[in-house]
C-alpha cells in the first residue's frame, strides 16, 4: 500500500504542476499559485512515504499512477477533489493496517500529510462542498 501511495503522490504532482502551468483566465489567476504549492506539498508526501518505505526495506516505487490533468478549471478542480479523497482514504488504510499490525507508519508523518490533504481540498470549487466562501453554484460551475 505504501507504494500505491508513492505512486499516487508521484502523480497527483504532476498533476498540479501541469495544471499551474495550463490554467488561464481571470478565474485560474486566483488558484494558480495554489496549485504549483500543492504540487510541491504532494512531493514531500510521496518522499516521506518514500523514506518510510525504505526504512522498512522495501524498495520505493519511481513510477507515477496515471495523471488526469484535466482540460478547463472546472474539470482541474473536480479531479483534484476525486484524488484527494482517494488518497486521504488510502492514507487511512494504511494508519489502519499499522496499527493491527502495531508497527508505527511514522503516524506523526502520516498523520501530517493527512491532515495536509484535507486542507487542500479548502481551495476546491465550492459545488464539491469543499470550500469555505459561497460564491454560488452558478459562479462554482461556470469554470
Amino acid at each position: 500500500m505504501l507504494n500505491d501511495a508513492i505512486a499516487k503522490e508521484i502523480a497527483v504532482s504532476i498533476q498540479y504542476m501541469w495544471q499551474h502551468v495550463q490554467v488561464i483566465g481571470v478565474k485560474g489567476v486566483a488558484v494558480e499559485g495554489q496549485f504549483k504549492q500543492t504540487a510541491i506539498a504532494e512531493m514531500k508526501h510521496a518522499e516521506k512515504i518514500a523514506e518510510r518505505l525504505w526504512y522498512l526495506e522495501g524498495t520505493p516505487t519511481t513510477a507515477p499512477a496515471p495523471i488526469k490533468v484535466g482540460e478547463s478549471l472546472r474539470e482541474f478542480l473536480e479531479l483534484d477533489v476525486k484524488a484527494e479523497e482517494e488518497a486521504i482514504t488510502l492514507y487511512k488504510r494504511i494508519i489502519e493496517q499499522a496499527q493491527k499490525k502495531r508497527m508505527s507508519p511514522q503516524p506523526s508523518s502520516l498523520k501530517k500529510s493527512l491532515k495536509t490533504k484535507k486542507n487542500i481540498t479548502t481551495f476546491l470549487p465550492p459545488c464539491s462542498k469543499r470550500h469555505e466562501v459561497d460564491v454560488g453554484e452558478e459562479e462554482c460551475c461556470s469554470y
